[in-house]
């Protein structure tokens, strides 16, 4: 069982940076390949990026490729997302994801409950 829990999403203005931080409970964290997922109103749950476990591979879309970037402190149990030059189409719900293998679909076995981005224009 791997409990996820998002932090350090906020208002910020277009153009500006946030960083996502998502700890993890339990010691086998090391093993998981670790996702980030938004959700914005009325929209379905899209795909932001990805990392393997040991952090060699990283997987973007493309609508925030160059601009975000995903990585991982295994010695610390978190994954971040650093969020750069953001747009008011990145405004949305980010949650992280856990699971055994990298996905860019939503099929990761534990979720996080989500922090809340809001970027003004």
């Amino acid at each position: 069982q791997v409990q996820l829990v998002e932090s350090g999403g906020g208002l910020v203005q277009a153009g500006g940076s946030l960083r996502l931080s998502c700890a993890a409970s339990g010691r086998t964290f090391s093993s998981y390949a670790m996702g980030w997922f938004r959700q914005a109103p009325e929209k379905e749950r899209e795909f932001v990026a990805a990392i393997s476990a040991s952090g060699r591979n990283r997987y973007y879309a493309d609508s925030v490729k160059g601009r975000f970037t995903i990585s991982r402190d295994n010695a610390k149990n978190t994954v971040y997302l650093q969020m750069n030059s953001l747009k008011p189409e990145d405004t949305a719900v980010y949650y992280c994801a856990a699971g055994p293998m990298v996905e860019v679909t939503a099929n990761y076995d534990y979720w996080g409950q989500g922090t809340q981005v809001t970027v003004s224009s």
